[in-house]
């Protein structure tokens, strides 16, 4: 039994994982406003000093179609991943796992046998996510950051997080 409608096709697409760079940000522009891009560059650098790892999940051209953080400075023994995003016309199509795949076997890499995130309470689609690959809730915290209004000023956004950990070992 398909789940394609009548007269779809599926396709198969290889896509490739690797570190984002500066140049790939003008591709980056679905993910976030002009200051979310600025707070990606700045994890960038954080990314030449070895704190974090920023990973880009690629179509066959190279373009990002799923961006990702994991800093190893958040939570002793463990990478915190944050800032997970996929291309929204992709969402739904394997890519955030692969995504959350790859930042899993970069914090292995380091040694470390503990991820963790923050997911916002009003993202059920992203908990679920989290929850299929393993992640178990142990609390919640609020957040908040500055978001770019459509005239161009800064907002304050504020959230409340549920957080999620998953043993790697």
């Amino acid at each position: 039994m398909s789940l394609l409608p009548a007269g779809a096709a599926e396709v198969v697409v290889p896509v490739l994982v690797r570190d984002l760079t500066v140049a790939d940000l003008p591709d980056c522009a679905w993910s976030g406003s002009a200051a979310h891009l600025v707070r990606v560059a700045r994890e960038l650098e954080r990314a030449a000093a070895g704190e974090v790892d920023y990973l880009a999940v690629c179509a066959p051209a190279g373009l990002p179609v799923a961006i990702g953080c994991v800093d190893y400075r958040v939570a002793v023994g463990a990478g915190t991943l944050s800032q997970l995003g996929v291309l929204p016309a992709l969402q739904s199509c394997g890519l955030g796992t692969v995504l959350v795949r790859a930042a899993e076997d970069r914090v292995r890499s380091r040694g470390l046998r503990r991820a963790e995130l923050g997911v916002e309470e009003s993202n059920p689609r992203a908990r679920a996510l989290y929850e299929r690959l393993g992640y178990v809730a142990y609390g919640r915290e609020p957040d908040a950051w500055d978001v770019e209004a459509p005239d161009g000023s800064l907002r304050r956004y504020e959230t409340m997080c549920t957080l999620m950990r998953k043993d790697l070992a």
